[in-house]
């Protein structure tokens, strides 16, 4: 019986003939997405789902696809996907990350110009039979500076095409080496330098903790006056109502949004103001990039329901049937170890050494450094995969070498690895039991055997007296549970870890009570997905 794809979205009929030419029965319903009750009523009889982003894929109705394998998001983002609610049922998410970056970044610098020129309300003046041409003074692009907050993939092309417009580049980026920024013909700054210097200031980062309200009231206060700010990467990133209070002070001259904050947007605090122009969220909205997109996703999916082939896939590595049962343990140890690395990390990388020792050196090392790389930079990609990863680190500049050996010591086989930033060379290392399960067994060059966990604390110390007692009262004092505690040092007296795994996420009160120890160094929370 052929698999069965349900389209909810609008998709290309070159798009759908894919499928069918594939063996893919396809139900073409493309207005189904804004029907929410008629599609959790049928997409239990579906085995595959495509969408783009009127349809919200919520827990509710992964929960009630009980024959749905997999899910074909056409375009990057997945917000309208609840990607844990599928992980535990096992269904695939897959997207197309780079259909859309051209039309996207040109959307940019088109927001751009219309902001420099105040085209949007010129037009309606002339359009209304007014003759204003004294009022509406612009300010040419050439010569001016850009800030670029995200230089990867569609800042990346942002930047290249403002240096081909004549205009300065920085670059704030923490992922983003000297070197690379040398070849892309940019200044690397850090955020401070570059809301001081812009003239113009873009964003292309994703929606993280850590950059949501990046442009907040605070910030804001610190960028150039005069300064114009476009946003075509992800609503939240700036604060409408600090940036509509400056626009109304006079210190920023104007905005071109495209995203905001409520999504569909009818009333904004930008709405109204002068020189501010908005769009209904037409980044990818070209046909060129509607088709590229919709002809990957069917692509993809067609190819998992036929073949079994995963490719671009948000919750699972690229690996072959054949080679699941070995691989997925060690998939899963070295997302792990790069989510570690990624969560103590706090400088730039240059560089990425990953060993492989023993049966690891055997294995699809590809799929496993692909794994590896997407823990590493997903604490600040957010929607990185495994496709997508190697291609990230390769575009920022980071050097990336693997070294393949027999077996050396004790376990089997186990990897390391080892990232360099400015600033020094951090380890780590780790195996997989018979259990599956994965094990930290080294964390700069110190030796200990720890258990992975969803919430665990890393600590880094001198070896004292009396550490245990005190990192023990001062997490039982806050209700924190211990489940497991691992100990290493390199010497008496010399530097010491510990690697807590605790019951749930540790508040930064308690953090900075830990690092009030004049023995500790650092304390970093971690979060690991267990599932």
């Amino acid at each position: 019986m052929a698999p069965r794809v349900l389209v909810s979205d609008e998709l290309s009929e070159t798009a759908v003939q894919i499928f069918r030419d594939r063996g893919v029965e396809v139900d073409f319903q493309p207005k189904l997405g804004k029907d929410k009750e008629k599609l959790l009523e049928i997409i239990g009889s579906y085995d595959g789902l495509a969408i783009r982003s009127a349809t919200k894929a919520t827990e509710k109705l992964i929960a009630a696809a009980t024959n749905l394998k997999v899910i074909g998001r056409a375009g990057i983002g997945v917000d309208n996907v609840d990607i844990p609610a599928a992980s535990r049922r096992g269904i695939i998410v897959m997207n197309t990350p780079f259909g859309n970056s051209i039309t996207t970044a040109e959307h940019a610098i088109a927001l751009m110009f219309a902001v420099a020129r105040q085209l949007p309300a010129a037009d309606a003046s002339t359009q209304a039979g007014k003759w204003e041409k004294s009022k509406f003074m612009g300010v040419e692009i050439t010569g001016k500076t850009l800030g670029v907050i995200g230089a990867g993939n569609i800042g990346g092309i942002v930047c290249k095409k403002a240096i081909g417009l004549g205009m300065h580049v920085l670059a704030y980026d923490p992922f983003l080496s000297k070197e690379r920024a040398e070849e892309m013909g940019v200044t690397k700054v850090e955020l401070d330098e570059l809301l001081a210097k812009a003239d113009f200031i873009t964003l292309h980062v994703p929606m993280t903790d850590k950059t949501r309200g990046i442009l907040g009231a605070e910030a804001i206060a610190k960028t150039k006056k005069g300064v114009r700010i476009v946003n075509c990467a992800r609503g939240g990133l700036v604060d409408e109502a600090a940036l509509a209070e400056a626009i109304k002070s006079g210190h920023v001259a104007g905005a071109g949004f495209d995203v905001f904050e409520v999504e569909p947007a009818t009333e904004s605090p930008l709405f109204g103001l002068p020189n501010v122009v908005c769009t209904p969220h037409l980044g990818a909205s070209t046909t060129e990039a509607q088709e590229n997109v919709a002809l990957q996703v069917a692509e993809q999916m067609s190819d998992y329901l036929i073949k079994g082939a995963v490719s671009n896939a948000i919750n699972m590595p690229s690996i072959t049937a054949e080679e699941a049962p070995i691989l997925k343990p060690f998939i899963r140890l070295a997302d792990v170890l790069g989510s570690f690395a990624g969560q103590v990390t706090e400088s730039p990388i240059k560089e990425i050494e990953i060993l492989y020792d023993g049966v690891t050196a055997g294995m699809n090392t590809k799929a496993l450094t692909s794994a590896l790389l997407a823990g590493l930079i997903r604490n600040q990609v957010s929607d990185v995969n495994m496709v997508s990863a190697p291609i990230m680190v390769k575009e920022k500049g980071i050097i990336l070498s693997e070294v393949k050996r027999d077996k050396t010591g004790v376990y089997d086989g186990y990897i390391k690895l080892s990232v360099t930033t400015e600033r020094q060379t951090r380890s780590i290392a780790g195996t997989v039991f018979s259990d599956g399960k994965p094990r930290f067994i080294q964390i700069k060059g110190i030796n200990m055997d720890a258990e992975v966990g969803q919430h665990m604390i890393y600590i880094a110390n001198t070896d004292v007296p009396g550490m245990i007692g005190f990192m023990g009262t001062t997490l039982g004092d806050a209700g924190v549970n211990i489940a497991n505690f691992q100990l290493g040092r390199e010497k008496e007296s010399g530097n010491a870890i510990a690697l807590l795994y605790v019951d749930e996420i540790v508040s930064q009160d308690v953090l900075g009570k830990l690092t009030a120890h004049h023995a500790i160094k650092q304390a970093k929370p971690l979060v690991f997905n267990v599932d």
